[in-house]
Parts: structure tokens; C-alpha cells; sequence
């Protein structure tokens, strides 16, 4: 008997949904048993994107890679030792003082809000802040609590991070000698017609988005610095971390950071809150308006509903690492079958043909 084309359509399209929801929560599953290792090989990967266009530079000066990639990870781990002892102390003061601070921020917040509910009522104008603020300064003190009892284990996390980071940086050098022979044993297991634009979509979107995201975060870093400094915000650095950090998660990573800053500034002064947000939203715009359009380009291409979808799904699976990665994934994914679709294989292959060759010692 056969099927009609209408029919088969519904079929694939009816079957399309559960299935994609069956493979979600498999992978969600597979994280959490193997969420470690995972996030190890993540890291590393994401560090051996980034490093790999110093290493590139090395070589055009006739360096070979793996002298190169010694440079490199000399200087990165140098870099990162000079912040480690300078930079990270005064944060994690500031962080201590910030957890300090807090309650007494949540005692001033609600006398303001009194105060405001009650030049409100004297005007006959039915407000009333009680259950807005108990429940702002619920959940605020149910997140100081969780840090605080975090920070008794801080010993041991710092043990585990440490040896968690030497594996990303020993995984990292080895991805940067030979995660080309690697790759290229795997990728030849698909398809020929597969093989080159999955290949150059992979370093379109990941190599080239992550290096656009972090120059997108320090330049929230160095320029909200001095801004806070100037209105004399408290934790001035702390905050402009936080933002920039914020950053990395792509899209709504900068107005989620934006929006918890503004909340904790508000707690103590509403018009130096006020401040914080202008300033903040002024360079958010100034970033996305002028510098991610350079920076990033159009080469992920994917509708904004869908970069959104793809981010829960990604935090559905992976949590934190899982938004990180998930524009990129959905990017790559994308750019992979608009290849095929329009047949277009020869731009891919001088990519990754100078890409190739320019990883050859």
C-alpha cells in the first residue's frame, strides 16, 4: 500500500519532536555520568581554539608547531600566574566584603522602601513594596547562605580545580600537536561529501566565536573599570569582572550580569543603581552596535528564537558549559547542512586546505 507524499511528510515531522526529546534527555543523562571528563575535554578544546592563532603566528615566522605551542602555553600559563597572584586576591577580598556587606544592604534596602511606601500612601497612591522586597531579600539571603556554606569546602575545590586545571592544560598542548591527525581519523568516517564543510563550520563557529566572545568580555572589563571607579561604586572591579565574565554566555550573558550588578547597587543606593545602569547599558549597546558586528560577522546565521532555544537546551543539558557551547553547536549544525544543501564545497575546502597546511610542521 502506499503512502501518500502529504502522509509521509506528517510521519517524519509528528516523529521529529519525540525523538529530538528522546535524544535531549539521553544526552542530559550522558552529561551527568560523565560530566567531569567531559567538561575537562570541553575546556581544553576551547583553550586549544583560542591558543591556536598564536600558534599560528609562530609559524609563519618559521618556528616549528610544536616549538610554537611551547611559546605559547609558556606565555599563557606565565599570563595567568601573574593574574593569579595579583588580580585574584584583591577579588576574592572584595567577594568576602561583598558577602559581609550584604545584610547590611538588605536592612538599609527595606528602611528605603518604607520610606518610599510611606510618601507613597501620604499621596493616596495604593503601592505596597512588602512582598516584592520580603521575597527580593528571600531569595538574596537564601543565595549568601548557599555561598557562604560553599565556602567551607574551599579548600578541597581549590585542590580539585587545581588538578582539574593542569589536565585542561596538558589535554590543551596535546590538542594543539595533534588534534589535526585526530580529527582528520574521525572525520574521514563520514561521508566525503560531509567532511569538508563540517570541518570548516566547526572552526567557523567555535574557534572564531569563542575569540570574538572573550575580546567582547575584556573590553566590558577595562572600560566599566573606570566608570565605576569614577561614580565611586563599591567592588568597582568586582562588578566590571562580573559583567565581562558574563559575557562569555552568548546573547543574553552581558543583561543578565548588567541586571544582577544593577540589583546589588540598588540594595544600597538607588540612584547610584540607576548610574550603574545607564553606563552599562550605553557600552552593552556600543559592543553589540559596533564591535560584535566586526568581530563576529554573520557566520553563525542563526534566527535570535533559535540562538534562544538552542541556550536552554544547552543549560538543559549541560548546565553552564552546556550555554557556552551551544550557539557554536547550533552554528556549526547550520552551517554544515546549508553546505550540503547548496552544494557550495569548494570556499569550504580552501579553508580547511590552508588550514591543513598551515598546521603541517
Amino acid at each position: 500500500m502506499r503512502r501518500s507524499p502529504s502522509l509521509k511528510l506528517l510521519l517524519i515531522y509528528g516523529l521529529s519532536g519525540p525523538i529530538v526529546a528522546l535524544n535531549i534527555w539521553l544526552l542530559s543523562v550522558l552529561f551527568r555520568y560523565f560530566q567531569n571528563p567531559i567538561t575537562i575535554l570541553s575546556v581544553a578544546a576551547i583553550l586549544a581554539f583560542l591558543l591556536n592563532y598564536p600558534v599560528k603566528f609562530f609559524e609563519r615566522a618559521r618556528i616549528t608547531r610544536t616549538q610554537a605551542v611551547v611559546i605559547v602555553l609558556l606565555v599563557t600559563l606565565t599570563l595567568l600566574g601573574i593574574l593569579a597572584v595579583t588580580l585574584v586576591p584583591m577579588l576574592i577580598d572584595q567577594t568576602i566584603q561583598l558577602l559581609n556587606k550584604i545584610p547590611d544592604w538588605l536592612t538599609a534596602s527595606q528602611a528605603n522602601l518604607e520610606q518610599f511606601e510611606t510618601f507613597a500612601k501620604q499621596r493616596r497612591l495604593p503601592l505596597d513594596l512588602r512582598v516584592v522586597s520580603n521575597q527580593i531579600n528571600a531569595s538574596i539571603q537564601s543565595l549568601v547562605q548557599q555561598l557562604a556554606s560553599g565556602a567551607v569546602g574551599l579548600a578541597g575545590t581549590l585542590l580539585s580545580g587545581l588538578l582539574n586545571f593542569v589536565l585542561v592544560v596538558v589535554l590543551a598542548f596535546y590538542m594543539l600537536l595533534y588534534g589535526d591527525r585526530v580529527w582528520h581519523g574521525l572525520i574521514n568516517l563520514l561521508p566525503s561529501n560531509l567532511r569538508i564543510p563540517l570541518t570548516a563550520s566547526l572552526q567557523l563557529n567555535f574557534q572564531n566565536f569563542f575569540l570574538s566572545q572573550l575580546l567582547l568580555g575584556v573590553f566590558m572589563i577595562i572600560a566599566l573599570t573606570p566608570i565605576f571607579l569614577a561614580l565611586k561604586v563599591p567592588f568597582a572591579l568586582l562588578f566590571a569582572i562580573l559583567i565581562g565574565v558574563s559575557e562569555l554566555i552568548p546573547f543574553i550573558g552581558a543583561t543578565l550580569g548588567i541586571g544582577l550588578v544593577t540589583i546589588l547597587v540598588l540594595l544600597q543606593d538607588w540612584w547610584l543603581a540607576v548610574q550603574v545602569a545607564i553606563a552599562a547599558i550605553i557600552l552593552q549597546q556600543i559592543k553589540d552596535n559596533l564591535l560584535a558586528p566586526k568581530l563576529l560577522g554573520n557566520f553563525i546565521g542563526l534566527n535570535p528564537i533559535w540562538i534562544f532555544v538552542s541556550i536552554l537546551m544547552g543549560y538543559e543539558i549541560a548546565g553552564l558549559l552546556g550555554t557556552l557551547v551551544a550557539v557554536p553547536i547550533a552554528g556549526t549544525i547550520k552551517g554544515t547542512f546549508d553546505a550540503l544543501k547548496s552544494g557550495k564545497q569548494s570556499d569550504f575546502g580552501s579553508i580547511v586546505t590552508i588550514t591543513h597546511d598551515s598546521n603541517i610542521e
